[in-house]
């Protein structure tokens, strides 16, 4: 990637490294995401257990992902750990960095727009956004749904419209689906009819409502959108409680977890 961090890391964080120099006791490392700055591996931070031959576990060239354990102030030395970081974090860590190279891809077609490069385009927009949301392509993400958010930033019009129209056009947000249990009982002669009239005021072209089993009801949301369509499964499902208990009915609702 073109874009380097300023600075050191710090200790505990997750850093993206290439493999340069092995040695006998330890492994020498570049920080990819950082300008200039080197760390190393001892032989008891590779893998748990005896290693006979650190090649077995890296090789130079290889793209790892470390822990920063400790960064010497006087010496500026920076010692990493590869075996403490486990294969969830590891994976995580690589997503993040190949998303962060497609959004700085994106900043670039975006700069072709106004025949600027991507050096300009960082010193135009890109490290504001950096400074402010952490990553590009967490505020990519974002602009989709809010193009407002370019006012915040000082840059030239043509340069916004620039990075607008490239994103709207290459980032697609995955649709969210959330779902719950709604549980209505109705204790009138024609409770079946008053079940029906209230969920037929909930559901609307985003909200699907299937037939679980008396008296229980699946109440599903689709959108892009995980705060807003968690907050109207909320409000659905208290709607079609308050309405229940109106008519001297029972209702309760209990929400899928989702991971």
């Amino acid at each position: 990637m073109f874009y380097k961090k300023e600075g050191k890391p710090e200790s505990g964080e997750l850093v993206l490294c290439t493999v340069k120099k092995i040695l006998y006791h330890s492994v020498f490392v570049s920080l990819d995401e950082y300008q200039n700055i080197e760390g190393m591996v001892h032989i008891s931070e590779i893998a748990p257990g005896r290693i006979r031959n650190l090649r077995d576990y890296v090789k130079e060239g290889k793209r790892i992902v470390c822990k920063v354990l400790k960064i010497d102030e006087r010496s500026g030395n920076i010692d990493l750990s590869l075996r403490r970081v486990g294969t969830g974090l590891r994976i995580k860590k690589m997503n993040e960095y190949k998303q962060e190279e497609k959004a700085e891809k994106l900043l670039e077609l975006s700069g072709k727009e106004v025949k600027l490069d991507i050096k300009q385009m960082y010193e135009k927009i890109g490290k504001k956004i950096v400074e402010e949301y952490g990553s590009l392509y967490s505020f990519f993400e974002d602009l989709v749904q809010d193009a407002s958010l370019l006012n915040s930033f000082s840059a030239p019009d043509s340069l916004k419209k620039a990075v607008l129209k490239v994103i709207q056009e290459k980032v697609k947000i995955p649709e969210v689906k959330l779902d719950a249990t709604l549980t209505l009982v109705s204790y009138r002669e024609k409770g079946i009819e008053d079940i029906k009239n209230i969920l037929k005021k909930i559901e609307d072209t985003s909200t699907h409502i299937s037939y679980l089993g008396a008296p229980k009801y699946r109440i599903e949301i689709t959108g892009k959108d995980y705060k807003s369509i968690n907050s109207s499964l909320k409000d659905k499902c208290e709607f079609a409680m308050l309405a229940i208990k109106k008519i001297n009915g029972y209702g309760s609702y209990e929400k899928k977890h989702h991971g």
